[in-house]
């Protein structure tokens, strides 16, 4: 029972986190849930919860969902994840990893430091940061930030930002939860510790947007900057 507990209170942290920023969830649960439950349990879980999620952060951001901004995305990470499932016996994640961790700490400290003005990007970087999405996604399991360092370097609204992330990603959990149904990595203790933690996740999410509302651009952008370091340290030394 009290890994019940201690796993919901995880989610609330973990709700909270990706409530602010629209992604990080998984980054904050996995390493914690594996102190307490099997590796097993703790992935489809956070699949699960994440799809809890997206899927409500979709519904309050509705109305700035994009198709135009989501679809280059998702385009572009289907041949990036067909090359990147690939090239999984020919390239050394290890060397991946140290480089996407060296450049999100530079990325993030740049802008940090620097406070750059926001570009309109090109059409095609859309698609170029899709497919690295889905590239990386294939070889590490973490993909996610090509997609976030382009969303940030748009001149999109606050709003913009986090529906677009939101809309990206609620695609790509549900597809992994299908298949970890299908594959029977989903059991009834998953289902059961979903149960028990998808009100406190729901909860932790709902704090962490209404603090998004509260700030504006620029404290938004920071705190994603700031979760990108960590990510980025994490990567290099862990």
């Amino acid at each position: 029972m009290g890994s019940f507990v201690i796993a919901g209170l995880i989610f609330l942290v973990a709700g909270f986190v990706q409530g602010i920023t629209g992604f990080g969830a998984g980054l904050v649960a996995i390493p914690l849930l594996c102190l307490i439950i099997d590796v097993k349990t703790a992935v489809p879980l956070v699949i699960l919860n994440g799809v809890i999620i997206t899927s409500y952060l979709a519904y309050t951001l509705r109305s700035f969902l994009d198709s135009k901004k989501i679809l280059p995305l998702l385009v572009g990470s289907i041949p990036g994840v067909l090359l990147g499932s690939q090239c999984l016996t020919l390239v050394n994640p290890d060397l991946i990893r140290t480089f996407l961790g060296i450049l999100l700490i530079a990325y993030s400290v740049y802008n940090l430091a620097a406070h750059p003005k926001p570009v309109k990007m090109p059409l095609f970087i859309g698609y170029a940061a899709g497919f690295c999405t889905g590239f990386i996604t294939a070889l590490l399991s973490a993909g996610g930030p090509p997609a976030i360092i382009y969303t940030t370097l748009t001149d999109w609204k606050k709003n913009e930002i986090k529906a677009t992330l939101t809309g990206f990603f609620v695609f790509n959990a549900v597809f992994t939860m299908i298949v970890h149904a299908l594959s029977g990595m989903t059991t009834l203790l998953t289902l059961k510790y979903c149960t028990v933690t998808m009100p406190l996740v729901l909860l932790g999410t709902a704090i962490g947007s209404r603090l998004t509302d509260k700030i504006n651009r620029r404290a938004y952008l920071i705190c994603i900057y700031v979760f990108l370091l960590m990510m980025g340290a994490l990567m290099v030394w862990g």
